[in-house]
């Protein structure tokens, strides 16, 4: 009975991540307004009922793809504080996977600065009900410890300056300059690290 479970529980991750994948796929494609739920379960290669064991709406499959955003954010830096790098050299990490992934899915970018505003309170939530990923506090907390290492300027509030980061992904959506979006996300990075860095 214990494999037959595992079995199922296997195929019900499966099929999850094949509606992920497939909403991937169909939102970079399509944008996200004009895919359906069909278009997405057609991609996958599932029944339009099988949706709904997984998930509520369109918006509930952003919020999870938001949610891998901040996982692969986590682990990136989970291994650079193993390795006890300085707080900026995270900070820039944390930016650039950032500015990457939301590169790479552009139809995550106005949920992802919706997120931001909601994101400083614990259990902050989103419309329809919808809990908002905890991204900006894995800014906050590494500015704290850089302020409390003597790496960041301790002047100003971690949660001002965490503001100001995500500030950094709405300025390059936005630019009229002629470079691509996560160059402009660095060059944007690297001046504020500068300012925010003690001497």
């Amino acid at each position: 009975m214990e494999e037959k479970m595992g079995r199922r529980e296997r195929k019900k991750l499966l099929s999850r991540k094949a509606i992920l994948d497939a909403a991937v796929r169909e939102f970079s494609r399509k944008g996200f307004k004009e895919t359906s739920v069909a278009d997405i379960m057609n991609a996958a290669d599932l029944g339009i009922g099988t949706f709904y064991n997984y998930f509520e709406s369109k918006e509930e499959i952003l919020m999870c793809l938001l949610g891998r955003l901040v996982d692969e954010v986590d682990e990136a830096l989970a291994g650079m504080r193993a390795a006890k790098r300085p707080s900026y050299e995270l900070l820039e990490a944390g930016s650039r996977i950032t500015a990457r992934f939301l590169d790479e899915n552009r139809f995550l970018l106005p949920l992802f600065l919706a997120a931001a505003e909601h994101s400083a309170k614990p259990q902050a939530k989103m419309p329809k009900g919808m809990v908002t990923p905890r991204f900006k506090p894995i800014f906050e907390d590494i500015l704290r410890e850089g302020q409390l290492a003597g790496e960041i300027r301790d002047d100003v509030s971690a949660e001002l300056i965490a503001e100001m980061f995500h500030s950094i992904y709405q300025a390059a959506a936005f630019s009229k300059l002629s470079i691509g979006f996560q160059e402009n996300v660095a060059l944007k990075t690297r001046l504020l690290l500068a300012g925010i860095r003690k001497q």
